[in-house]
Formats: structure tokens, C-alpha cells, sequence
């Protein structure tokens, strides 16, 4: 009430009458009463008992209901409304309501879990992945986005992969080290299935493979998360959406791509180590080069961002890595190789020997030939050079239809196995090398594998330079003696030595 203390100071220190205080200013004498006995308005204070709900006795049921909502999935639980429906349908629940949302908001504000304020020291790191949205190609496209984030210094890395799987979360962590200037201390995680093979007990998980070797080739110790306590890492959970909202809006336009994306990202990353958080004493870049001390030393050895699988190459000589299919050469058919798959690239073994490289493909159910890998197979099967399936729109050079039809013309069908032969070099060299050998060669009227042969290999010859002794004064010192040369003359005399 405005007047409160007004009526107050003339009713009891001017001394204005109280009927006089009443009159003067419209109010009843009991609302006076109040006033001259509290220095301030006490508020509403109820003068009876309330009355009991018509709800009170459904309570328990409704207390239950949410209690058991706690073990039910997040999407699956129960409104406010869903509850009062089943009190009308099952218990003959004649109340209205607003009665019901009450009371779950009053049970939910009591029931809340509260949360404990961490510390965090220097060295320690959290990581994860989310999800956002792209343009590819003119399409629009999901992508994964690896985050790793060091709670001390709040400096964050973050990285777009085309899917969440091994090697994109492999390759995540060499960026973010390489990013940060060392290794955390201690990293940590969900119950992801890239790292977590079986959980074991309430801190206890059987890891992974892959992230077995990620861990001990770094050093770095692994903390995973209570299952369905996510707050555990909740630094990084936080900096998932910020990335997403302040690096990937507007919505990016890729046309090449994740390079451009991911050296963008980086770039705001560092441009981000620039602010200073409340609370914080320092910029973010000031405290990370406090948190590097803290941080393990990078390793000598490179970690190999990759996911090993031992296929068998089956009858078309193909393997199959990620539902994808590649070629190897035709000698390696139905046995087992080694596929080692990046983010960029399908890696093939046999042993120690890398005997195929393809480009990494992230789309499902492709075949990817390479056609050198079944030229061995054609040159004894030349019938098929025209309908199989590897060569087919294979983009050479003119000259190669040139030769080929020089080839057929001289020798006919054989011919055609003499064009196979010259693809054949291409095992050992480069298209361009061969496009090259193959012009000189029709230029001096030969059509003839083994002289396209010759031509590259005298191409590819280096005369013998001089050996430089700047920088190597010791070798001043040697004396070389002269040969003798005389046991030569007789070569020009006719005469045997």
C-alpha cells in the first residue's frame, strides 16, 4: 500500500485522529488497525485451515506414477495431462486439471536432482560427438562433429566427419592433440560402442580394440561416464551446441567436401581461444599455455588413424570394407588381406606390402575398380576387354585409341593383346608417363608393345650427375690412383691380351 507510511507518521506522530486518518483517506478502521500495528504490510495470512484437495487421497498414485516415470525412456513419459486422464479412467478421478499439474509440478520441483560443482584441474579433457547439419553438393546432409574440449582453460577443437564411426573418432583425438600442443592426462567419455566393448560394472568397461591402441600409443587415461549420467561430462555437452550454433550458422554450403569445413572450424577454434570467460582470470589462449605444462608430451611415432579388418578377397577380386567393395590385383583372389580404412582413404595388404589404395567412400553398397588391377587377368582373356565391367568408362588419352587401332590393323585379333600389354606398363608407371611413351612411339611409326616399353624406360633413365664435395673436406684428402688402361690396346691391335 502506498499510503502505509504516510498514515502511519500522521496517526502517530502529528497526531491525527483515527477517525480523521479514515475519512482523509477511504480506508475501513480495521484496515487501519493493521496498519498502525505492523510498520509494514504482513501480507495475506489465512485465518482457517485450507481445505483438503479432492486429489489428496490420489496422491500416492500419482507420486508413483512419476517415481516409476524415472526408469521409462525420456520420450516416453508421462504429462501432466496423460496423468489426469488416467486418474479420470481408472480411479474415477472427479477433480479438474489444474489441480493435477500442481501437484506434479509441486512433486518435480521437490524431486529435482541437484548437482554437484566440479573442479576441474589442468591436464583433464572431456570428448564427444554431435550432429549437424550441412549442404553437400547442393543437397543437405548430416554430419558428425568430434569435439574435445579442456575444461581448466575452457579451450575447445572441433572437427566434421561425413559419420560417426572408428576412424573418424581415431582421427579426432590426432587433430585435437595436434590442436592443443600435447595429450590430456585423463579423457572423458560416454558409453560409446567406438570405444566401449562391454560394460563390466559401475566404472569398469571392457574397451575396444582401436581404442585400446589409441590409449596406449598416447598414454592418456580413459574415465567413461555413469551410464545415463551424461552431466559427468557435462563441459563438454554444453560446448557441443555451442560450436553448433556460433561455427555451423548459417547452415554451411560445401562443394569440395569436409577440407574447407574442417580448416574453417579450426580457424574460428583458435580465433575462439581470444575470449575470457566470466569468472576466468585469464583469455582462454593464456590459460591453455598455462594447461600445456600439465599436458603430455606428444609422441615421436605418428598414430595411424585407422580401422583393420582381415576380409577374405572374394572371386571378382574384390573386398568388402564398410559395405563398400574395392578391387585388388586378380593374383590376390580368394585369399585373405589386410584393409586398412581412414577417414581418406581404403589401404589393402597382403603381409607387408600395400598392393591397393583407394579413395575412401562413404556412401553404401558402392564397387570401386581400379582397371590396372585386372589387365593381368585380360591379357589372357582379350575377348573381354570391351564388356567387362573394371575398364568401363576408363578415361585414357587419344593416343591410346590410336595405338590400339594400329595394333588390331597389323596383327588383328592378337593385337589386342598386344594394346593389353602396354596397359600393362601401367602397373609400374604413371598414365601421363606412358600417354607420353605412346605419342613418341607413333610418331616414329612403331606400334609394338615392347618399343613402347623401351621408350619409357629410356625416358625414365637418369644420367649419372657429378658428385658434389662442398661441405665434405675430408674427402679432399682421398687419393684415387689412375687405372691401367694398357691391357685395352690390344683390342685395337686384334691382339689378345
Amino acid at each position: 500500500m502506498e499510503n502505509w507510511a504516510e498514515i502511519r507518521r500522521r496517526v502517530l506522530v502529528d497526531g491525527l485522529s483515527r477517525r480523521a486518518a479514515c475519512r482523509a483517506y477511504g480506508i475501513h478502521w480495521k484496515t487501519l488497525k493493521k496498519i498502525l500495528t505492523h510498520a509494514e504490510p504482513p501480507g495475506y495470512r489465512r485465518t482457517r485451515p485450507h481445505r483438503t484437495s479432492i486429489l489428496e487421497p490420489l496422491l500416492p498414485v500419482v507420486h508413483q506414477i512419476l517415481k516409476d516415470d524415472r526408469k521409462a525412456p525420456r520420450k516416453q513419459r508421462h504429462t501432466a495431462v496423460r496423468i489426469y486422464r488416467r486418474l479420470r479412467d481408472e480411479h474415477g478421478y472427479g477433480g479438474g486439471l489444474t489441480v493435477v499439474k500442481d501437484a506434479v509440478r509441486a512433486w518435480r520441483g521437490r524431486n529435482a536432482e541437484v548437482f554437484v560443482p566440479l573442479a576441474h584441474r589442468p591436464g583433464e579433457a572431456q570428448a564427444d560427438f554431435g550432429e549437424a547439419e550441412v549442404t553437400l553438393d547442393g543437397r543437405p546432409a548430416k554430419v558428425a562433429v568430434f569435439v574435445m574440449t579442456l575444461p581448466y582453460s575452457d579451450a575447445l577443437f572441433c572437427c566434421a566427419f561425413p559419420r560417426e564411426c572408428t576412424e573418424a573418432f581415431l582421427e579426432g583425438h590426432v587433430r585435437a592433440f595436434a590442436f592443443f600442443g600435447g595429450v590430456p592426462r585423463r579423457i572423458s567419455y560416454d558409453n560409446l560402442k567406438i570405444a566401449v566393448a562391454k560394460i563390466v560394472g559401475s566404472r569398469q568397461r571392457k574397451v575396444t580394440g582401436e581404442f585400446h591402441r589409441l590409449a596406449s600409443h598416447h598414454l592418456f587415461e580413459a574415465h567413461f561416464c555413469l551410464v545415463r549420467r551424461p552431466n559427468e561430462k557435462g563441459h563438454v555437452e554444453t560446448l557441443v551446441g555451442y560450436a553448433r550454433r556460433n561455427f555451423l550458422v548459417p547452415v554451411p554450403c560445401l562443394r569440395d567436401g569436409l577440407g574447407g569445413l574442417n580448416a574453417r572450424l579450426e580457424a574460428d577454434c583458435r580465433a575462439d581461444l581470444a575470449r575470457r570467460l566470466r569468472g576466468k582470470p585469464a583469455t582462454k589462449a593464456e590459460l591453455l599455455a598455462e594447461e600445456r605444462a600439465a599436458l603430455l608430451p606428444l609422441p615421436a611415432e605418428a598414430f595411424t588413424a585407422a580401422r583393420v579388418e582381415q576380409p577374405h578377397a572374394d572371386s571378382l577380386s574384390l573386398v568388402r570394407f564398410d559395405t563398400n567393395d574395392y578391387s585388388v590385383p586378380t593374383e590376390f583372389a580368394h585369399g585373405r588381406v589386410t584393409v586398412i580404412g581412414t577417414v581418406d582413404a581404403v589401404r589393402i595388404a597382403v603381409g607387408d606390402r600395400v598392393v591397393a589404395v583407394h579413395r575412401r567412400s562413404w556412401g553404401r553398397e558402392g564397387v570401386f575398380y581400379d582397371p590396372v588391377h585386372y589387365l593381368a587377368l585380360l591379357e589372357r582373356k582379350p575377348g573381354a576387354l570391351d564388356f567387362a565391367a573394371p575398364p568401363a568408362g576408363w578415361e585414357l588419352p587419344v593416343c591410346f585409341g590410336v595405338l590400339r587401332r594400329r595394333l588390331e590393323a597389323e596383327f588383328g585379333g592378337p593385337g589386342t593383346r598386344q594394346f593389353i600389354k602396354v596397359l600393362r606398363l601401367l602397373e609400374g608407371a604413371s598414365l601421363p608417363e606412358l600417354a607420353r611413351a605412346i605419342e613418341r612411339a607413333l610418331e616414329l611409326g612403331t606400334a609394338d608393345a615392347d618399343a613402347v616399353r623401351l621408350i619409357l624406360e629410356h625416358r625414365r633413365e637418369r644420367p649419372a650427375g657429378l658428385f658434389c664435395l662442398d661441405g665434405r673436406p675430408h674427402l679432399k684428402l682421398v687419393g684415387v690412383p689412375a687405372p691401367d688402361l694398357s691391357a685395352y690396346a690390344s683390342l685395337t691391335a686384334g691382339v689378345a691380351p
